[in-house]
């Protein structure tokens, strides 16, 4: 084999093994990936049972956390002052979740139109919020609730 067509053959092969890992570590990176939407967000595009894991961003409304006494569940309203979602969530609250502070949660719908976290996000400072949820935080409240 002649030294040029060693060099072609050697950058066709390299080109096929940068794009092949490029192409892997793309996918993986999409499958981990988890999307942040304010309360209204979701009512708009009405999330189903079946979505994929979702980051429900807002504040915790004051007087709407219940505890359950027999398990460490907790269930609790996060609002962007627009519209209200309610959450549960099983297992041990971050130490700054706090009512009318702000919360981020993860998780996915149940059937019966609950946010079931997974895990609680509590925020110590609202310079923390992406720029589109402090901007709906800052409109007058409108209403509604899932």
């Amino acid at each position: 084999m002649k030294p040029r067509q060693k060099r072609v053959t050697l950058i066709a092969i390299a080109s096929v093994l940068i794009t092949s890992a490029i192409v892997i570590v793309l996918n993986v990176f999409n499958d981990n990936l988890v999307f942040f939407y304010s309360p209204s967000e979701i009512l708009e595009r009405n999330f189903d049972e079946e979505s994929r894991q979702i980051r429900l961003g807002g504040m915790v409304v004051p007087d709407s956390v219940q505890r359950r006494s027999t398990d460490t569940t907790v269930s609790f309203q996060v609002t962007d002052n627009r519209n209200t979602i309610k959450v549960t969530y099983t297992g041990i609250l971050p130490d700054l979740f706090r009512e009318g502070k702000g919360v981020v949660v993860q998780g996915r719908f149940a059937e019966n139109q609950m946010f079931v976290a997974n895990q609680v996000l509590a925020k110590h400072d609202e310079n923390y919020m992406p720029p589109e949820v402090a901007e709906i935080l800052m409109e007058p409240k409108k209403g509604n609730t899932r």
